[in-house]
């Protein structure tokens, strides 16, 4: 009996394009979280560093400027994750009216998180390209901002660790289920990757911008 190889091959060899979209755009609204919360915990340990490198910003500063310019790709990604899911609710898409809001603290505190995320970064590059000389009129900016950044933020991570652990554990954890859905983890992780690779490409290109702060010392007897 002659078999019709067509009816016997594989779905996935069928439709190898549905299968390697699904894998790099699925997941839904697990996807988005899973996404948000990976982007997060990529976060958390160059923000560390930069917290560190305040308390003894005099021998540190080079490495202040490197990682402030290599967060900005793995922020931009973040603050996608999340305005993507704020656009989908409040144009009323099922999926995510399921999920439901945020807490009401949290909805209060994100705006103060976003605006204050983005004055940080864009006052400490603005900062970088003006030179020592801007030190009067934008640094008094990027300290207050970084300092009520620096506190929202940290209760927002509070909020959130718990449902982050569980969001890393579904999609990279070794005890997860073999029948777990882990629909759009490889665009996930492409994601995860090229914010990154274009945070650490930025810093790189910048390098020789930090020279005229490394050899001022007014940032430092003003940050005193």
């Amino acid at each position: 009996m002659a078999v019709d190889r067509k009816t016997a091959a594989p779905r996935a060899l069928r439709h190898p394009a549905g299968v390697r979209t699904r894998d790099l755009t699925g997941g839904g609204t697990t996807g988005n979280e899973r996404l948000t919360a990976a982007t997060g915990a990529m976060l958390l340990v160059p923000l560390a560093v930069i917290g560190v490198t305040i308390i003894w910003l005099r021998t540190l500063l080079s490495v202040h400027l490197f990682v402030g310019l290599l967060v900005i790709g793995p922020v931009a990604l973040k603050l996608a994750s999340t305005g993507y899911r704020f656009v989908r609710y409040y144009t009323a898409s099922p999926a995510y009216r399921r999920e439901g809001p945020p807490a009401a603290p949290l909805r209060a505190i994100a705006p103060i998180v976003v605006v204050c995320t983005i004055v940080v970064l864009a006052s400490g590059v603005a900062l970088l390209f003006a030179g020592p000389e801007s030190r009067d009129a934008l640094l008094p900016i990027h300290k207050v901002s970084f300092i009520v950044w620096g506190v929202f933020t940290g209760l927002h991570v509070l909020a959130y660790l718990p449902r982050m652990g569980h969001a890393l554990q579904a999609d990279y954890g070794r005890s997860r289920s073999l029948s777990g859905d882990v629909t759009g983890r490889a665009g996930r992780l492409l994601s995860l990757a090229g914010a990154l690779t274009a945070g650490a490409v930025l810093a790189v290109l910048l390098i020789p911008e930090f020279g005229p702060w490394l050899h001022s010392s007014g940032l430092l007897h003003h940050h005193d």
